[in-house]
Formats: structure tokens, sequence, C-alpha cells
């Protein structure tokens, strides 16, 4: 037998039972409605179904037939067609979010998950383990960023790149993120610089100890805090705790964004038939990053921002390689397989032999500086540019 009739079973018995006991004057028809759950409108039309038709007349009506609110077949049938042939390997929740968004539908979330499990088309997940308890989050924006790179193949056809995410810690929110051939030094400064420039400077900055990040005597020891490297010295001039994360749980809120990203933004960049860095980073910058923050940023634990405006700082000029070199007798400086000629100036007529100090900047240009002053700036390939900034 099945529920649904073991139920109208229970449901007849019970109501005779309070039906002959009302009818015996035990008590009124409030008192008999509340005996059976029910209004005492519900009872009145319950006492005249059963006077009229008997038993059949207590029959639940909506036995048998479909339901209101169920989804037409023509639409199950769109949904499971969808997800064979565009959206395949989704996870039912980003599924849904995009059957929404992009086609229209209007059900739930937990129907689109259990329509696809019934299917066959999605596993259900295995049992989460034990408990762990979580750091808890700072209070304030900008207290702490978390910055780490994903090696991973983002776009098809293409080999593996590496995905710089910068994150806030107070509300997971992402300030920079874009796809780069490898990380490394030149990565991180652009981050920080898009992060700096356009929200201020950060209390900390929390990452793993690559080799980009800091010096480590011994592999899987302590950094060095006496040696830094160029990110470490351009983080203390701008006043930046950085943290060092001595194993992966420790930096388990990235952790679990990549998981995020690896999931998402690989199928999104698929369906949007983007093929080059170049425009997979626009789509990070533009559509994917906004959605993102907008569908997984939480709100801070207080009001108001940690971050400090830094007003006037060149950051590109902090935000770089920077090293001392001795101008050699033909007034060049070498560097990275170039030769850096320094151009005529009104300050002395050459500088061989001086100490001068060469920066490389994120996007691949040079530039050489002797004090404060600027003496020359030159292109990724060496060459000398002729609109020079301002010392």
């Amino acid at each position: 037998m099945r529920r649904s009739e073991a139920n109208q079973g229970v449901r007849m018995i019970k109501f005779r039972d309070v039906l002959s006991r009302y009818e015996a004057l035990e008590f009124n028809q409030m008192e008999a409605a509340q005996l059976l759950g029910l209004s005492e409108r519900t009872f009145r039309r319950w006492c005249c179904r059963y006077e009229e038709a008997g038993e059949a007349g207590l029959l639940d009506r909506r036995l048998g037939k479909a339901s209101g609110k169920r989804v037409p077949l023509d639409r199950e049938f769109e949904v499971e067609t969808l997800y064979r042939t565009r959206y395949s390997g989704f996870t039912a929740k980003h599924f849904h979010e995009l059957l929404v968004r992009d086609h229209r539908f209007s059900w739930s979330y937990t129907w689109t998950k259990a329509f696809l499990h019934s299917k066959g088309l999605l596993a259900k997940a295995s049992r989460r383990g034990a408990h762990r308890r979580k750091r808890p989050r700072r209070p304030l924006p900008g207290m702490m960023l978390h910055q780490d790179g994903s090696r991973h193949i983002w776009l098809g056809g293409q080999p593996a790149l590496d995905l710089i995410v910068t994150m806030d810690d107070a509300t997971n929110t992402i300030y920079s993120g874009f796809l780069t051939k490898e990380e490394g030094t030149a990565s991180t400064f652009r981050a920080l610089e898009e992060v700096f420039g356009g929200h201020g400077l950060a209390l900390s900055l929390y990452t793993d100890r690559g080799s980009h990040y800091f010096h480590t005597p011994q592999a899987g020891g302590k950094i060095d805090r006496t040696n830094l490297t160029q990110v470490g010295r351009a983080l203390a001039h701008l006043g930046v705790e950085h943290i060092a994360a001595y194993s992966p749980q420790a930096r388990g809120r990235s952790e679990r964004v990549f998981q995020t990203l690896q999931d998402r933004l690989t199928k999104e960049l698929a369906l949007a038939g983007i093929a080059t860095i170049e425009e997979a980073n626009s789509f990070l910058r533009d559509v994917y990053i906004p959605a993102h923050n907008k569908r997984f940023a939480v709100k801070p634990e207080q009001e108001g921002s940690a971050f400090v405006a830094i007003p006037g700082v060149d950051l590109g000029e902090i935000l770089c390689i920077q090293e001392e070199r001795q101008v050699g007798n033909d007034n060049c400086v070498s560097f990275n397989r170039l030769k850096l000629q320094i151009p005529e100036s009104p300050l002395r007529p050459h500088f061989v032999k001086a100490t001068v100090k060469v920066r490389r900047y994120h996007d691949g240009a040079y530039a050489i500086f002797h004090g404060p002053r600027c003496l020359g700036r030159y292109d990724h390939n060496g060459i000398a540019l002729h609109t020079q900034k301002a010392a």
C-alpha cells in the first residue's frame, strides 16, 4: 500500500471517531477541529462532504492529479537537453544560475538538483568530513589581503596558465584577477598596483612562501626576514605587513576560491568562446569578477574600511624590480642581457663608473635612476624612449 493511501485511511478513521463524539455532544465544532488539526470552517466542510458522499467525500482531491507547481514536460526536456549538450559537467548550483539568467527558468535550485540526479546526469555529493573550525575573518575590508596563483588549463586548447587572484579576507571580494603565462615578481607587482591604486594600501598581505615572495634558506623551513625579495622590499617601503603561510590549510580561503574558479570560470570562458589571454583578462575584469563578487562576497563584520589612501604616490615606481648597477665605460648599463644607453644629460657629461639604480616594471619597460633623477626610460627591448617621465 502506498503511503498516500495509508494516510487517507488514518484520516478517515480519525475523522469518523471525532465526528461521532461531536454528534454525541462531547465537544463543540471548534474543539473537534482542533483535535483534527483543522480550522473550524474546514471541519464543517468535511462534515458536509461526508454526509453527501460518505468516505469517498473525504478523499484528497489532489491525488492522481499533477501539481499546479510542477515543471511542464517540455521545460523538463529543455533542461535535460541543455545540460547534456551545452552545460555538461556544471554543478547543479552553477547550472541553475545560468538557467535563471539566460533561459528564463523560474523553478527552484532544489528541483534542478533533484532532476539532474534522477536523470543520472549528476552524481550525488559524498558526505563531508569532520568539522574544522575556520580562522575568524578580519572585521574590516583592507585589513588583510590574500594573494595566490593557480596553475590550470583555463582556456581550452591552450597550455596551462597561472591565474593570479588578490582577494579580501573580510569579504571574499576579488579585487584583482588575471591570467599570465607564469606567476612571479612581475605578476605580483601588477596585481598589487591594481589593488593599491584602486582601493588604497592594505594593512597586510597573506601569501605562500614562493621564492618571489620570501627567501627560505631551508626548503619547508622558516623564511628569512633579513633578506628581502623585491616584493618584500616594496611592501616594506609601503608599510604593508607581509605574512607567510606555512601550510595549504592556512590558505584555506584562497584555496576554496580557486576550487570555485576552476569549476566555474573555465566553463564561462568556454561558453563565451574566449581563446586568448587578452580576451580572457578583459572578460575577467568586466564580466566575471563583478558577477562573482555579487554572488560570493560576504558582508564584513564591521562598517568602514581599513584601506589607506595614498594620493600623490606613484606606485609604479615602487612596485617594480630595482637593482643597482655600475655604468660602463661606454656610458651604458648592462641589465638582463640588454645594453641600456644613457642619453645626454644636462646634469653631467657622462655617468661612467657611477652607481645607478635600474628599475624594471611589470609591463617589461625599464628606467635608470641616479638618486631621485630619472636618466632614461626604455621599452622591453632596451630601446630608449624619447618621452621621458619627469624626475
